[in-house]
Parts: C-alpha cells; sequence; structure tokens
C-alpha cells in the first residue's frame, strides 16, 4: 500500500476492510480536529485496541500534539521502542525471551525474525524509514514512575499547593477530589457528607487553598491534631470530632508519610502539566505514566491528582477548535463504573464536559465494556469498537451507544458488523462524518509492540534521564528527618527543624514561650508525694 500523502491534521490509521472477504481497501485517515470531541476504544485482549491507540499517538506526535499517557498495564511504553534502522541489534535488547522459547529460537535468531517482521509490515503499509526517524525526532519521550525510581520519580505532595484559581466553585472540587483520594489511599470512607474525616480534612484544605496558602503533607498532619477552627457546623470541634480521634487520624496520616515505600512519592517531578507537555524549549512531549506496579487505591489517588492538574492547566488556556493536547488512558476499568463514585470519575467526566472548548482531546481504552458508565459519555464524538469476546459485550456496546446518544441508525447492523471482526479490525462510528459506520485494518505500528515493560527495561530506557541523587534529595518534601527550616542560630539555617510544633499525644500538654526563633524541648514533671515517717 502507498503512504497517502502527509498532511497537518491528518492521521493514518489504516486501511477500509471488507469483513465479507477480508480485502483491503483505500487507505483511512483521520481528521485530529474530530480528537477535541474525544475518542473511546473497545475490545478484547488481542483485538489490536492497544496496537491502535499506540499508532493515534504516533501519528499525534509527528503532528506536534503532545500528549499525557496514563499506563496502568505498561503497554503504552512501547512508544519509545522505535527504531529507524531496523537492526537485529536494535530489538535485541527488548524482546521477550518466553516468545523465542516458544519459536524453538535463540534470542538472537529471534531478534532477527522479529526485525524482518517488522520491516516487512511497515513496507506493506509504505511506511519508511525516514517516516520512523521523523517520529522519533518529533517528539520528547518519557516515563514517570510514581511511586518507583525505576522511570522518572514524581512529586505527588507538589498537588497540595493552593490551586491557581478564583473561582470558589473549582476550589472545592478540588478539595473534595484530593480529599477523597488520599482518604481512598489510606482506606477510610471519604463520603464528603458522612465521614467525619472527610469534613475535617476537607475544612483544613477549603481554609487554606480559599486564601491561596497551600499545605505540606506536615502541615496538614498537624492541622489535623490542632485545625485553624474551632467548629463543624454548629457543633464544637472537640464534640463533632474529639481531639483524641483526630490524633488517630493524624497518626494514619504519618504513618503512610513514615512508610519507606512511601517516600518514593515525595521526590522528582511536580506535577506541572506545561512541562509535561512541552521541553523548556518548546518541543512537544508525550509524557507517559506507568502505573503497573501501584496498588488500586495507589492508583486511584495519583490518577485523581493527576486529573487535578490537568482541568487546572485546561482552564488557563484560551479556546480553540484544533487540537492542543491529548489525554490518554490505557485501561479506564475501575475509574468510571455505571453506578459507583470513584475519585477519578467525576473529574474525568469534568474533563469530557469541557475539555472541547479548550482543545484538549480525551482517548479512553478498555477491554471491559460491560462495566462503563455510557451515559458519562455522550460527549464522545468518535468510537473505535474491536472484536468482542462474548455476545454479551456486543449487545452491550451497542445498547451503550444508544445511552451515549451516538446515531447508528442507517448504519447497517453493528452487532453483526462487531461480531464479524478479526484482530486489528474495527468498526469507526464518527458523528463528524456523514457516512455512519466504516469498518477498517490498522496500518503497521512503527513502534516495536513487544507488550509491558518491565521495571527493569524501563530504568534502562531512562537512564540518562533520571536526575542525580543528590538533585533528588533537593525536591524531596519529607516528614522523616524533613528539612523545613524555621528561624537562625549562629547565623546560619539549621537542618532537621520544623515549622510547626510536633504532634503529641493530645493526653501531653505542651506550652511555648512566646516570641521568634528556635524551640528546644524540655520535659517538665510534676508529682505529689505521700510519705509517713
Amino acid at each position: 500500500m502507498e503512504l497517502p500523502p502527509e498532511r497537518l491534521g491528518s492521521f493514518y490509521l489504516g486501511a477500509e476492510y471488507d469483513p465479507s472477504t477480508g480485502r483491503i481497501g483505500v487507505p483511512v485517515t483521520y481528521d485530529s480536529r474530530d480528537l477535541t470531541t474525544h475518542a473511546v476504544i473497545l475490545g478484547m485482549t488481542g483485538s489490536g485496541k492497544t496496537g491502535l491507540g499506540i499508532i493515534l499517538l504516533e501519528e499525534a506526535a509527528l503532528d506536534g500534539v503532545p500528549s499525557i499517557i496514563i499506563d496502568p498495564k505498561g503497554d503504552i511504553t512501547n512508544l519509545l521502542l522505535v527504531f529507524p534502522d531496523l537492526r537485529p541489534e536494535d530489538f535485541r535488547p527488548w524482546i521477550n525471551p518466553d516468545d523465542a522459547r516458544r519459536k524453538g529460537m535463540t534470542e538472537e535468531e529471534y531478534a532477527r525474525y522479529v526485525a524482518e517482521k517488522w520491516r516487512k509490515g511497515l513496507e506493506e503499509w509504505g511506511i519508511t524509514g525516514e517516516r520512523l526517524r521523523a517520529l522519533r525526532e518529533s517528539a520528547d519521550f518519557i516515563i514517570y514512575t510514581p511511586g518507583s525510581e525505576s522511570g522518572l520519580p514524581v512529586n505527588v505532595l507538589s498537588s497540595l499547593e493552593a490551586p491557581d484559581s478564583s473561582d470558589p466553585e473549582m476550589v472545592r472540587e478540588r478539595v473534595e477530589t484530593t480529599v477523597s483520594a488520599l482518604l481512598n489511599l489510606l482506606g477510610l470512607d471519604a463520603d464528603p457528607i458522612k465521614s467525619r474525616e472527610a469534613l475535617l480534612l476537607s475544612n483544613i484544605l477549603q481554609h487554606h487553598w480559599s486564601s491561596g496558602r497551600g499545605l505540606t503533607i506536615e502541615e496538614l498532619i498537624r492541622e489535623v491534631q490542632d485545625p485553624p477552627f474551632n467548629k463543624l457546623g454548629v457543633f464544637d470541634l472537640d464534640t463533632f470530632y474529639p481531639e483524641e480521634e483526630r490524633f488517630q487520624l493524624a497518626m494514619a496520616l504519618n504513618g503512610l508519610l513514615a512508610s519507606p515505600t512511601f517516600q518514593a512519592w515525595l521526590e522528582g517531578h511536580p506535577l506541572d502539566v506545561s512541562s509535561l507537555l512541552y521541553t523548556p524549549d518548546g518541543r512537544p512531549r508525550h509524557s507517559i505514566f506507568y502505573l503497573a506496579h501501584l496498588s488500586d487505591s495507589e492508583r486511584m489517588f495519583f490518577v485523581t491528582l493527576l486529573l487535578q492538574q490537568v482541568i487546572s492547566w485546561m482552564r488557563g488556556q484560551p479556546g480553540t477548535t484544533s487540537l492542543r493536547a491529548i489525554l490518554y488512558f490505557d485501561e479506564i476499568f475501575g475509574f468510571m463504573p455505571p453506578v459507583r463514585e470513584p475519585p477519578a470519575k467525576r473529574l474525568l467526566l469534568t474533563l469530557l464536559k469541557q475539555a472541547r472548548a479548550f482543545g484538549l482531546g480525551l482517548m479512553l481504552v478498555t477491554q471491559n465494556p460491560v462495566d462503563l458508565d455510557y451515559k458519562g459519555l455522550t460527549n464522545a464524538g468518535t468510537w473505535f469498537i474491536g472484536r468482542l469476546q462474548t455476545e454479551r459485550d456486543v449487545k452491550r456496546v451497542s445498547q451503550g451507544l444508544r445511552e451515549a446518544s451516538v446515531p447508528v441508525s442507517g448504519s447497517g447492523d453493528i452487532e453483526g458488523l462487531v461480531a464479524s471482526l478479526k484482530g486489528r479490525t474495527f468498526v469507526l462510528k464518527n458523528v463528524h462524518e456523514s457516512d455512519g459506520v466504516r469498518v477498517f485494518h490498522t496500518r503497521w505500528a512503527m513502534s516495536y509492540l513487544r507488550g509491558p515493560l518491565t521495571k527493569d527495561q524501563i530504568r534502562r530506557l531512562m537512564a540518562d534521564r533520571r536526575p542525580s541523587p543528590e538533585a533528588g534529595r533537593r525536591s524531596r518534601v519529607s516528614g522523616r528527618g524533613g528539612r523545613a527550616r524555621r528561624g537562625e542560630r549562629g547565623g546560619a539555617a539549621e537542618e532537621g527543624l520544623t515549622p510547626s510544633p510536633p504532634v503529641a499525644d493530645p493526653s501531653i500538654e505542651q506550652l511555648f514561650e512566646p516570641g521568634e526563633g528556635v524551640y528546644d524541648p524540655h520535659i517538665l514533671g510534676r508529682a505529689v508525694l505521700h510519705y509517713y515517717d
């Protein structure tokens, strides 16, 4: 097949496909502006949905469109495996040894086999080494690993900084989702109405953020024990939430902070969306957040904080009808269920409703079409539907399209089309196109689709991008031996000082001498003795 002409805003996805004959037709391209009304990719394991997602991201990179990519399984890290010369030695470090053994090959033989397979596949779709080289040079591809130092670490505590907004509604929304994510991580009830923990933390954050002041996690822990207010609703603070019980919440937060595994969350790159989308010199960036190593609660915690930052950035942009950036979510199972309201769901719904006006396109992918809120996907204008596992899945998708108000009348039997699909073939329904439903076969991916990378492989890919240990220490915001300073002694700030009193059991009375400077702790004991002479 001949490569279609390169045009700005035209994504080369594959070619038309006739399910009845298996024949490939004319090339299929996709207008990038259509992605501002968002896209959904559905398909079972082996349907080719990961390949389609990577193809869309490759085309976006070639078009100069930056992306933030949430990668719960680790598949999208394959975007960094682009080898313009297609030499076996380029593939050799990344092949799966188990695949080689299953084919009865040595690893060297299998690397030659894969290199030749990729060469032939790309040639069949008219893709040359020059286009691969252009892809490598078009964007800065980078892998972040929250809670790990395998890739580039992320400092999540920057998300406790006050939102840069004068909109009270936005501040309240940010407070609620932050508290919900934090309590979810602790395994505590996050109901914004019934949970005392949620109400206390929300009021503390609201108190500070509404005045433009951020908090460190250490300050939040101290203010749980000694809040900056005396009442919650009509009740006195100690009646609503006694001091002894607030101390237990402070201890739970402190236990999280003191955990050695949590220290990796406290250093690294801040969640600054502008720098996630562009390098300092203005080059587009594809920032991949690898989450395969995290637990479900940790994933929800991080994704919630990331989506908050995306919304804050989005609302600071001028309106546009062009595709400014992409937010790609490789597996939304558990994040957008039809009934439950996990912390990230409200943020995803906000983005689906509002992001179009700012040129931010969402791409949501899942292999589980049953546990999905289709009514929430009403604003998705493009649907890519691949092979599904069961007849129940096919019927649920057909019903879901109607729930999402996607017009399918006059387009034939969509259930029959989906049921007839093979691997790497998709039904394409685009509300911006008047010709109904199309079936197409994806082109060959320019990236080597090796499958999920391990943390060791990510460490190798990011070896020259990882900050030095000294830089990591400078970026750390930690509660264990924290480096916050207060006052001066001998003309120099001292290490190990904190700006607030230490957290202590409520039964211990703390008294402080008025004034400025450094406080040294002393213990005063009082006792009454009775004795007989």
